[in-house]
This record gives C-alpha cells, sequence and structure tokens, in this order.
C-alpha cells in the first residue's frame, strides 16, 4: 500500500510540474526598420533555457516554470533588451519586441578615398578597409613597411623585382604594379621613379587605416589606376595624448625604431612619425648572394594642425626619407671581394614632400576643399660597369566642392599633376628624360534611390600634354537584398601614362631601356567591372559568420611590354598589338566566436595576353592562392596568431613553371595597459626559393637572375617592446 501511494505522489507531482511549465512566443525585430532580426535570441534568466528567432524573426520559448520571470533578448549589434513577465500569463498574445541598434558596437568607419561623406556600410563601391587593430597586428609582423600588411589581402600579390635588394611592387587582380596608384591622405605621391621602392618605405605605425579598391578606378584620382587604388590614411591629433613607440629586432640582423606622437588643443594640433629601419646583409642559404639588403632608413614626418573655427582647418606637413640599400655577393658586401665576388646591387634614394590641406564648410551641407602636395625624388641605381641616376621633381593639387542634399551627395572638382623626370648623364646613351603635365576635371554623385538601392557615378576628363584627352565614367550600385544580405555592383574605365618605369625596366636596373617614343606610344586604356555577394548572420548568442565572394574582370587594351630590339643588346617599351585580360574571383569569410577570430581566403586569377589570335598566360602569377588567419584574443592581456598562406605554381619569364608552397606563421603578444611585447615566427616551415629552385644561371661574378616567385629570405624570427604612455 504504500508503495502505491509513493508511486501514486510521484505521478501527481510530474503532471502538476508539466501543467506549471509554460511557452512564450515573441517577433523580435528592429526598432528602426521592423525587419526581423534572424538569429536573436531569448533567454530565460537564472536558467540555461534559451531560443534563436527564425527567418521571420519568430521565437518561442517553452518548459517556463510558473511565477515572476526575466527574459533577456539580445542580437549582436543591438542593445540587450529585459523584460519581466508573470507565468502563467493573462493574455496569450505574441508579443513583439523591438531591439536598438548598439552605436558603441557598431562604429561608424570613415573612408576618404571616394572623397563623400559616407561611411563605408553605405558607400556603393567596394572598399576593403584595414583598421587600426589590424595594422597593429600586422605591424608586429613587419614593422618596416608595408608589404607584408598587402600581401595577405586576398587578389593582392607583392612581386619581388630584385632578387639581391628586395625592391619590389604590388599587383592587383593579377596586373603588373605601375596600374595600382598609391595613395598618402589622397596624395599621389608614389608614382613613377618611387613606384619600385615605394612598398618598402612606408612604414605603419602612423597610419589610421588602409583603404583598398581594386578594379579601374582612374575616375577618382586619374591616371595610374586600372588595377585599383591603395589609399593610406595618416593618424590625425585627439584630444587625449598618443605617445608610442615601437622596438623591434629579427633573426635576419634587422632591426626597427619607430616612435610616434599626436595631440590635439584648442586651436592646433600636431603629429609626429620618426623611424629608423637597419638590416645588415643577410642569405640563410648560403647561395653566396643576399636574400635581405644591407639598408639603413631614416623616416620623418610632422605635421600641423590648425582650427581657425568650426567651419576652418588647415593642415601642413612635411615628410622625409633617406635610404642607402646594397645587395649582392656576400663576400663583397663583407668587404672581401675580388675579380670573382663582384656582383653588387646599390640603391640610394632620397625623398622630401610636402602635403597641405585646406577645408572649409560653408554651410551645415556643402563644404569647400583644396591640397596640394610638392615632390622631390632623387634615385641612383648601380650594378658593376653601371649606374642609372635621376631626380623626379612633381606635384599635385586639386579643388573640391562638395554639396549634400536629403537623398544625395555631389561633389565636383579640377585637378592638375605635373611630372618632371631629369635623367643624369653619365654615358652617351639617349636620357630618359621627360616631362608631363595633366589637367583633369570631375563629377560624382552619391544617390539613395530607395531604402535598398545606393547609386554612385562619376565622370572624369583628363588632358594629358602629348597624349590627348581621355574621358572616364564609372557607376557603382549598392543592394540591401534582404537582412543581412547585400551586393555591389560596379565599373569604370581606366588610363596609364606610358612610362619608362615598370616593373620589367627595374628588374634589368633600366639599362640599355631606350626612351619612350611618343610617335608610337598611347595611353594604355582599359575598362573592367566586378560584383560581389556578401553575407552576415548570428550563429547562436556569441558568433557571427559572413562571407564575401567577389568576380572580377578587367580588359586592358594595348599593353606597353619591354621589347628587345632586332640587336640584342637594346630594349624598348612598346604597345602591344593585343590586349590583356585578367579575371577571377575572391572569397573571404570570416567566424567570430567570442575572441576567437578565423580568417579564410581564396583568390583564383586568370590572367593573359591575347594578341594575334594567340593567348599567353602572363608570368609571375599564382592562379590558386589560400589565405587562412586564426586569432585568438584573451581580453586585453593576450593576443594569439597562427596564419597559413598556399601559393599555387607560376609560370615564369623563361617559359618554365616554378614550384607551389607554403607559408606559416605564429604570433603572441602579451599587453599590460602601456606596454606590450611580443615574438613573431615568420615562415616557420622555411620555404624559400634557394631550397627548391634557382635564383641564377651563368656565373658568381655575372649572374642572370630568374624570376624571384618565392621568398629568400627564409624562417625568420621577430620580437619587440611596443610601449603606448
Amino acid at each position: 500500500m504504500k508503495i502505491k501511494f509513493f508511486l501514486l505522489l510521484i505521478a501527481v507531482s510530474c503532471a502538476y510540474s508539466l501543467l506549471a511549465q509554460n511557452t512564450y512566443t515573441a517577433f523580435i525585430q528592429d526598432g528602426k526598420t521592423r525587419e526581423p532580426l534572424t538569429g536573436a535570441t531569448v533567454l530565460l534568466s537564472g536558467t540555461s533555457l534559451g531560443a534563436m528567432a527564425d527567418d521571420s524573426g519568430r521565437v518561442t520559448l517553452a518548459e517556463i516554470p510558473d511565477g515572476t520571470q526575466t527574459l533577456i533578448f539580445r542580437m549582436i549589434g543591438f542593445k540587450e533588451q529585459r523584460q519581466v513577465v508573470v507565468f502563467p500569463r493573462q493574455d496569450s498574445t505574441v508579443s513583439e519586441i523591438l531591439l536598438e541598434e548598439d552605436s558603441e558596437e557598431l562604429e561608424e568607419v570613415m573612408v576618404s578615398s571616394t572623397r563623400s561623406t559616407r561611411t563605408i556600410e553605405n558607400v556603393p563601391t567596394r572598399i576593403e578597409f584595414i583598421g587600426s587593430e589590424e595594422l597593429d597586428e600586422k605591424g608586429n609582423m613587419k614593422p618596416g613597411d608595408i608589404r607584408m600588411l598587402l600581401n595577405e589581402s586576398t587578389g593582392i600579390h607583392v612581386q619581388t623585382t630584385s632578387a639581391t635588394s628586395g625592391n619590389a611592387g604590388i599587383r592587383i587582380q593579377g596586373l603588373d604594379g605601375r596600374y595600382t596608384q598609391i595613395l598618402k591622405d589622397g596624395f599621389p605621391v608614389y608614382s613613377g621613379a618611387a613606384a619600385g621602392l615605394g612598398l618598402l618605405q612606408i612604414p605603419p605605425l602612423d597610419l589610421k587605416q588602409v583603404e583598398v579598391i581594386k578594379g579601374s578606378t582612374s575616375t577618382l584620382y586619374g591616371g595610374g589606376a586600372i588595377a585599383g587604388l591603395v589609399n593610406l590614411v595618416s593618424k590625425t591629433p585627439a584630444d587625449e595624448r598618443d605617445l608610442r613607440f615601437h622596438v623591434n629586432a629579427t633573426s635576419g640582423r634587422g632591426l626597427d625604431v619607430n616612435g610616434f606622437y599626436g595631440q590635439r588643443f584648442e586651436k592646433w594640433g600636431a603629429t609626429v612619425f620618426a623611424s629608423h629601419n637597419r638590416n645588415e646583409a643577410y642569405d640563410p642559404s648560403d647561395a653566396g648572394f643576399s636574400a635581405i639588403p644591407r639598408f639603413k632608413r631614416f623616416v620623418f614626418n610632422p605635421k600641423l594642425y590648425l582650427y581657425f573655427n568650426s567651419k576652418a582647418s588647415l593642415s601642413a606637413g612635411v615628410n622625409a626619407t633617406v635610404e642607402d640599400r646594397k645587395g649582392g655577393d656576400m663576400l663583397y658586401l663583407k668587404g672581401r671581394g675580388d675579380d670573382t665576388h663582384r656582383y653588387f646591387e646599390e640603391n640610394r634614394t632620397r625623398r622630401y614632400s610636402t602635403q597641405f590641406t585646406f577645408d572649409y564648410a560653408i554651410d551645415a551641407g556643402s563644404a569647400f576643399q583644396v591640397k596640394n602636395s610638392l615632390s622631390y625624388f632623387n634615385r641612383s641605381t648601380a650594378v658593376p660597369g653601371y649606374r642609372f641616376e635621376g631626380t623626379q621633381r612633381s606635384s599635385f593639387t586639386e579643388a573640391s566642392y562638395t554639396r549634400r542634399f536629403e537623398k544625395t551627395e555631389w561633389i565636383a572638382g579640377l585637378n592638375g599633376w605635373t611630372d618632371d623626370f631629369k635623367e643624369k648623364r653619365l654615358s652617351d646613351f639617349p636620357l630618359r628624360s621627360y616631362r608631363q603635365i595633366t589637367f583633369g576635371v570631375f563629377l560624382q554623385n552619391d544617390w539613395d534611390v530607395s531604402e535598398r538601392v545606393q547609386l554612385e557615378t562619376g565622370l572624369r576628363s583628363d588632358y594629358t600634354d602629348g597624349y590627348g584627352m581621355v574621358v572616364l565614367p564609372r557607376v557603382s550600385a549598392l543592394f540591401r537584398i534582404a537582412k543581412g544580405w547585400t551586393s555591389r555592383i560596379g565599373g569604370g574605365f581606366g588610363y596609364k601614362t606610358p612610362s619608362l618605369f615598370t616593373e620589367e625596366s627595374e628588374q634589368i636596373q633600366y639599362r640599355n631601356v631606350r626612351p619612350i617614343d611618343k610617335a608610337s606610344a598611347k595611353l594604355e586604356k582599359s575598362y573592367g567591372g566586378n560584383a560581389d555577394v556578401n553575407y552576415r548572420t548570428a550563429l547562436g548568442e556569441d558568433a557571427t559568420f559572413s562571407i564575401n565572394q567577389l568576380f572580377f574582370y578587367t580588359r586592358l587594351d594595348h599593353p606597353l611590354l619591354l621589347q628587345s630590339l632586332p640587336d640584342g643588346k637594346e630594349y624598348e617599351l612598346l604597345p602591344s598589338a593585343g590586349a590583356i585580360h585578367t579575371k577571377g574571383t575572391e572569397t573571404n569569410v570570416k567566424i567570430v566566436y567570442h575572441d576567437v577570430h578565423l580568417f579564410l581566403g581564396y583568390t583564383f586569377t586568370d590572367t593573359r595576353l591575347h594578341e594575334n589570335g594567340a593567348k599567353a598566360e602572363r608570368a609571375l602569377i599564382p592562379k590558386h592562392r589560400l589565405n587562412s588567419v586564426l586569432m585568438y584574443e584573451v581580453g586585453d592581456a593576450w593576443k594569439l596568431g597562427l596564419e597559413a598562406f598556399y601559393y599555387s605554381r607560376q609560370k615564369l619569364s623563361d617559359g618554365v613553371r616554378g614550384k607551389d608552397y607554403v607559408l606559416c606563421g605564429f604570433m603572441a603578444e602579451k599587453m599590460w595597459r602601456n606596454f606590450a611585447i611580443y615574438i613573431n615566427f615568420e615562415n616557420m616551415f622555411d620555404a624559400r626559393q634557394t631550397r627548391f629552385d634557382t635564383i641564377y644561371t651563368g656565373t658568381v661574378s655575372n649572374p642572370v637572375f630568374r624570376d624571384i616567385y618565392a621568398p629568400l629570405d627564409g624562417f625568420l624570427i621577430n620580437g619587440g617592446i611596443k610601449i603606448n604612455l
């Protein structure tokens, strides 16, 4: 009898427990747009009970006990909301939960490359943004220059143009470096004679962000942006003092010392950046030639800001870069050269430039800006028996007017460039000096067609003396397809003025390369477009997933190619009868879970020269490339990073194919409030071309260097100290 009573008591208790459990249903929506928030969650406070909203925003939470309960509604990017509900509810209607955007979490990112006043989320042009946090992490790996920062982005490849001095150029979507425009705060100061060394002379410590636009974008800043543009945006002074120092040393016998100061006061502000970078000649493979050259570089960049009133401001700065770089035979570099060990490659550069910008806000909807830069660049490059030296003086001036309305923004302006290169007479070979003047006028418009469609159009007309006029239209569109889904489609025209300074000429130090013949050379013209689809969603309460798929195509008509003349001794840059077609895809995936960030990328690039009915694959372009980066941040105390990159086989200019290879690295950083130390292991498995291929033919005294398609410096360890006061 007692057993039967006990079982009956259990059954009654279970039935009462089931009857005491409740179900709650709600629709969770964006409080501003009333769109459903797919992936939003509801939690029952004090328990592990939770549920996730479906595509319609509907969420159902079951097994809620009787009594007063607190429900917590969450969505990444929105403010948390709590509601107190008494169960069982007297009203059985479905609740409507409206969440507000969290302005602190969704920090607005302003971009300057398109000159508009919109945030990156609202710009129809596809812009890849590298922020200060990522710049700081990449600065741990390569604090002396920005090569690694750019090379690890999909669709971008840094191509080494010298086996012994390390000169390099940037390639975007399979096109040579001369077709990429590198800007500093909107000033095109890294072009012409400076292009081959530009990437090596830009430390990242004073940069606030980097903006990359891929594809033909000459409509924005004029010629040279057929492949795209890279805009390096400097830090500006803030009310709180920014004083930081960065010291780095490498196992490859390198040392970097950087310092930055910035602060704004009531009517003025200032930033000062200074760096010293040096390296001794380094040959990890004992091949006899320097994989890293011996160099010393000094950079000094002070900038003054004046704030006259709430409408008018002015900034003026000076940049000075001085570098001596020498690579070649290791015995020669160590002072033990002889008739056999005598090869060297020497580069001596002096760069001085000024930047001036004046901004005036006419009223709440209109503004005027004028800016100017002057640049002086002297370079001397020498190999045994030959030296090339010249000085490039250039200027850039722009005036623009911006007018904003409720749904549109207009930007109109004009600008002018001067480029004067004087070669020093060192032999009886014809001088390659030139003088070039370009005037341009442009008009841009941003239009909010609807809540889901935004349109950006542009039109530029440039006139270059000796080559005539070119008209460059451009259009981009942003589509908000559905919650979490966006797409950008755009295209435009581009051009490049014929120039002696190409990667092919750089590889032979401009030796026996004849001057550009304006009678036969023409503007290199292009057109192209790209389209992407982006999807972002939440994976539960603490994780997000995003993927971006890009498709691109560019056609470059009559590219200037270096060709051997009939005598076999001289070269000339002549226009091809055909066109270069480059096409491909880029895939970027980002997964964030708490403090773990996973980045995955894939690039497919197919670049070919179509000429006389034949299609020839272009050299030194990996058709397939994989990127993977895993970052783990332990609060504000630790950062750990693991990365791996795969490069497929590349066609070389001698007709053979190089080997494929993998690069792996690991970085750890320990942080305190004003102090951090780090260590970085780069190329841990020592992948280098000298391990699986040759880098030169001929003799040690007279080497003929092959294409460099893989690293030469091998496994390196670097570590440093960062101080922020």
